[in-house]
């Protein structure tokens, strides 16, 4: 059985999102020698584990949308055993995080500027995929373009905050304001990842 075009349109979304996705972590990872912003630190965490979602839900989609090479059963099998690695490692990415935002300190927060800058970016770039994959889902419901677009939705979200948190530690880097929106901003995000993590371990 040959593939859709939304199946088609949704391999190479999710490819598109696998590609993009990639130079997040290694730039911020690199900004991190400069840099030394809790949250920043908790987007470098984030990022990577977003990463590897994305890149084992576009495995498993071309998995389970080749033809007929992949009953219902294997299809949920594989589905509900890539949900519990991912929610089990996005949980352990969110209190790694959190660990590092309580005990890191008031420290020199240094350049924060290549996090602020992916987290711009990130905002326009999540925001036209979270669109897109609803867009797919609507015209070819799949649960994991579903994931996606949920994924996207609250990615959309997350780097608003990391933006503007970001911003205040550049503008205001030692003030009692940056050092508490630093915290914040690391913990929210923090929570977000749990939060995700659960529900995508319990999602069936």
């Amino acid at each position: 059985m040959a593939k859709s075009d939304v199946s088609k349109s949704s391999s190479r979304t999710l490819l598109t999102s696998v590609i993009l996705s990639t130079p997040g972590p290694l730039v911020i990872g690199l900004g991190l020698l400069i840099g030394h912003s809790s949250t920043q630190m908790a987007d470098f965490f984030r990022r990577t584990a977003e990463l590897m979602a994305i890149i084992c839900a576009y495995v498993i989609y071309r998995t389970t949308t080749n033809g007929d090479t992949c009953d219902e059963a294997r299809k949920a099998q594989l589905e509900h055993g890539a949900n519990r690695f991912i929610g089990a490692m996005m949980c352990l990415a969110g209190l790694i995080m959190a660990t590092i935002a309580i005990f890191q300190g008031n420290i020199d927060k240094g350049n924060v500027i290549p996090g602020l800058v992916i987290a711009a970016m990130g905002m326009v770039a999540n925001c036209i995929f979270w669109r897109r994959y609803t867009s797919l889902n609507r015209r070819e419901p799949n649960s994991i373009v579903a994931v996606q677009a949920r994924l996207y939705r609250a990615k959309t979200l997350v780097d608003t905050c990391v933006t503007v948190v970001l911003t205040v530690v550049m503008l205001l880097p030692n003030s009692p304001i940056g050092v508490a929106m630093d915290l914040v901003g690391s913990l929210v995000v923090s929570a977000y990842m749990i939060y995700c993590g659960i529900t995508t371990f319990t999602e069936r």
